[in-house]
């Protein structure tokens, strides 16, 4: 009698519940036996095991065991790569294997999942061990830190671009920005303008810094002009003084004062200021009469009584231009007590242009003198006591200055939280408020705050007390207001709670944890009462 055919639906789909066919056919391996008399039939079919349902014989027959005990699962991993097949025999008795695999029930082909190497079958792997679904390299606190340090970086690098450009450009523009009088200079304040006026006429100029050096290119066609004569210390005023006695050409001092005047231009001393900025010549010297009106006031004012004098452009009856003869034939000291005809911004005011060409440019060679602190005599005093802090920076690096600041702004509005509405987020972690306590507890613990902890305990109390005998929130913490309200609410009879409620502090844990008892004790019999 042949076994219940076995149901399709049961055939089982993991490789590895099968026997591989063997070389035979036989869906046996050498040296395992297909089927036994426990598990299979006398005419081939599938044998029912006693106490078991066909199910399960039919899993017993999927599965033989080997001489070793151990099943053909464990003997699959050691078997060549290969197609599996089903060892559960046809519904008409037809052994299992009969050379096609995959072959179901009635010859029809059941899917079978693709073999991999080792006899293992494709199935889906699973997540690995202590990766949670959902998570990779790109989360986790690892990936908050490393964005947050690109960030860092990004802004140190756009910041260090930023003060790298600033610098450059002061750099750059400190090339063309040489100062106040400064023949290079194209500032308001500085004289590029005479100098390239000059340079069309023919005129050559030279720039100097030192007195030796101013000194050394004088001579007779030569036009020597000391921008700041009260800068120079005695020895360069000595220097500068045998220039102008033996050079035989024009040396123009501007603005020179008493302290300059006394070893330059002896004989002269100065009046004060000029009240009026531009003024007429009124004098017969050919250079002023043909300029006309200029800005030569607003400075300094002089007197002298050395003959051969030629006074013009007066201003309160001392003149503010001084042209000198000197002791060689042929040079002469002009003083000039305003720097404004010299300056880009006023050149073309007037006849500033007109004078400071004439002035200038009646030699074919001018050497431009700019004293510097190096010429100045430390125990003299200077001009320079009056001029600010910012007066002594240079001009580009005022320029950088700015250009940083504005930098500094735009990174900060760059970087700045925009305003507007607050915006709920969730906690990365929630914590229970059970924590919470206990964690503020051990704080209390560790520091021994026992007054801290009993006078929290009894005020959180009063106010809960409060609440349920009828006193109002504002009279909680008063003894005569709520401790009748209390005892009126306890089953036994009025009974003293002011010591409980207002008494003394704690002397160590245990009484702190039994006041904390008793105090729970008292809300819980006027809850109850």
């Amino acid at each position: 009698m042949t076994g219940p055919t076995p149901d399709p639906a049961d055939t089982p789909k993991h490789p590895a519940a099968a026997p591989s066919a063997g070389p035979d056919g036989s869906g046996a391996l050498p040296g395992h036996p297909a089927a036994t008399p426990d598990t299979a039939g006398s005419d081939g079919a599938a044998g029912s095991v006693p106490g078991r349902s066909p199910q399960g014989a039919e899993r017993t027959a999927a599965a033989p065991s080997g001489p070793e005990g151990r099943s053909a699962a464990e003997e699959t991993p050691r078997r060549a790569p290969g197609p599996a097949v089903t060892a559960t025999a046809t519904a008409a008795g037809a052994p299992a294997a009969s050379g096609a695999p995959g072959t179901g029930p009635g010859g029809a082909t059941t899917p079978q999942p693709a073999p991999r190497p080792g006899g293992t079958s494709g199935t889906a792997e699973a997540p690995a061990p202590g990766r949670a679904p959902g998570t990779g390299p790109g989360t986790g606190p690892g990936a908050a830190i490393r964005r947050a340090t690109r960030k860092v970086r990004l802004t140190a690098a756009v910041l260090a671009v930023l003060a790298a450009g600033a610098v450059i450009l002061a750099v750059l523009n400190s090339g063309t920005r040489h100062g106040h009088l400064d023949p290079r200079s194209a500032d308001p304040t500085g004289s590029r303008a005479v100098a390239e006026l000059l340079k069309e006429r023919g005129v050559t100029t030279r720039v100097v810094t030192t007195a030796r050096e101013a000194a050394d290119a004088t001579g007779p066609r030569t036009t020597l002009l000391v921008t700041e004569p009260d800068l120079l210390g005695a020895t360069q005023r000595g220097v500068i003084r045998s220039a102008i006695d033996l050079s035989g050409g024009r040396t123009v001092l501007l603005t020179p004062g008493d302290t300059s005047l006394s070893d330059l231009s002896p004989g002269v001393r100065t009046e004060g200021d000029a009240t009026t900025d531009d003024l007429d010549p009124r004098c017969t010297l050919p250079a002023a009469g043909s300029a006309g009106r200029a800005g030569t006031g607003g400075g300094l004012r002089y007197s002298t009584a050395v003959p051969g004098v030629t006074a013009c452009y007066p201003s309160g009856g001392h003149p503010t231009l001084l042209v000198l003869p000197t002791g060689t034939t042929g040079g002469d000291t002009v003083l000039l007590g305003s720097e404004t005809i010299l300056l880009n911004e006023s050149l073309a005011e007037e006849g500033n242009a007109s004078l400071a060409l004439q002035l200038l440019g009646s030699r074919p060679d001018l050497v431009w003198y700019l004293p510097s602190l190096a010429d100045s005599d430390p125990a003299t005093g200077s001009g320079d006591e009056d001029k600010t802090l910012f007066e002594l920076v240079p001009a580009g690096w005022s320029w950088a200055l700015l250009q940083l600041f504005l930098a500094a702004v735009l990174a900060a509005l760059w970087r700045a939280r925009r305003l507007g509405p607050l915006v709920t987020e969730k906690l990365p972690v929630v914590i229970r408020a059970s924590e919470t306590t206990e964690g503020r507890a051990r704080l209390y613990r560790k520091a021994g705050a026992r007054d801290r902890a009993a006078t929290v305990l009894r005020a959180a109390t009063r106010e809960r007390l409060a609440a349920l005998v009828g006193v109002p929130p504002s009279r909680a913490h008063e003894p005569a207001a709520l401790v009748p309200a209390v005892s009126a609410r306890l089953t036994g009879g009025h009974r003293d709670v002011t010591d409980l409620l207002f008494g003394s502090i704690p002397s160590d844990d245990a009484a702190l944890v039994a006041l904390a008892d008793h105090l729970d004790a008292l809300e819980r019999e006027v809850r109850t009462s």
